[in-house]
């Protein structure tokens, strides 16, 4: 028995579990189940108790509970031992000025201060001059009076004011370049006005896919959209290696081509996974259905 907790995907058995953590009825649902398909936004109560009672469940979502936040995935790209921009990770203000009493700091402008919350652009700050990060540490500190701590201070990478969105929806992969104004000091994002290219540099798009697939495999990683940065300047990065900026589990479907196509993409995806023996088959192409 298919048991779906996804509302756009029925299964055999289908239950909503939005804003709630797993009640008896689910449980027991789950407890039944050959398979379980999970929405994007499941807590990690609905994640826990469908992996402990049910070996099939799509998505594979231990790495984003394992790793939480951007300071979650900056440790699980050191652990993973691939190419990523610089980091240094910081619970909150406190311990940032602790670190560094004298006004040192581990890196210098430019650099990006990145919250660990937020997604497809948000709560990132630009560090062009040393007047930047006093004011973004002062905005952090107020950010803190809410209860929204911890960030990270990362390495700026010169990347033609452009980033590489790379999504994976179970075995398929589908790819194209964010490009900003090329004054623009944002990280390239289509929520800050980004524009799509899908045509450029088909090798730089080959590398990336490939380091994706080899990441997917290690993490198991089979519903996210992956950024990466290649880098302009060869002192800095080799152009030709992707580097790993960030892991999206919610993501914008426009640069998919909207909402319709994406859910296509994913019924289809959560219909080879369950016909596939193998749960943990990584990403193999850029399959894709009319």
């Amino acid at each position: 028995m298919i048991v779906s907790f996804h509302p756009i995907y029925e299964g055999d058995h289908h239950r909503l579990c939005a804003g709630r953590d797993p009640d008896a009825e689910d449980l027991s649902a789950i407890k039944r189940a050959t398979a379980v398909i999970l929405p994007q936004g499941c807590r990690a109560s609905l994640y826990r108790a469908a992996t402990r009672y049910c070996k099939r469940v799509f998505p594979n979502y231990a790495a984003r509970f394992a790793y939480p936040g951007k300071q979650g995935q900056s440790r699980l790209f050191q652990q993973a031992n691939v190419p990523h921009p610089q980091s240094f990770c910081y619970p909150d203000t406190t311990s940032f000025f602790r670190q560094h009493p004298t006004g040192s700091r581990p890196l210098s402008p430019p650099a990006v201060f990145k919250l660990d919350w937020g997604g497809e652009g948000d709560g990132v700050f630009p560090i062009m001059h040393d007047r930047d990060m006093a004011a973004v540490l002062k905005r952090l500190q107020e950010f803190e009076t809410t209860g929204q701590k911890g960030f990270i201070l990362q390495q700026w990478i010169p990347a033609g004011a452009r980033s590489l969105r790379v999504v994976v929806t179970g075995h398929q992969l589908h790819s194209y370049w964010r490009v900003m104004p090329s004054d623009s000091p944002l990280i390239a994002s289509l929520s800050k006005g980004g524009a799509i290219d899908r045509t450029s540099d088909h090798h730089l798009i080959a590398a990336a896919e490939a380091a994706t697939r080899a990441f997917c495999r290690h993490t198991g990683i089979n519903l996210a959209g992956f950024d990466f940065l290649f880098s302009t300047d060869p002192t800095v990065a080799n152009p030709a290696t992707p580097l790993f900026l960030e892991i999206n589990y919610f993501f914008g479907r426009r640069g998919l081509g909207g909402s319709t196509v994406y859910y296509q993409r994913l019924l289809h995806a959560i219909d080879h996974w369950l016909e596939n023996d193998n749960a943990t088959q990584p990403p193999t192409g850029r399959e894709s259905i009319a």
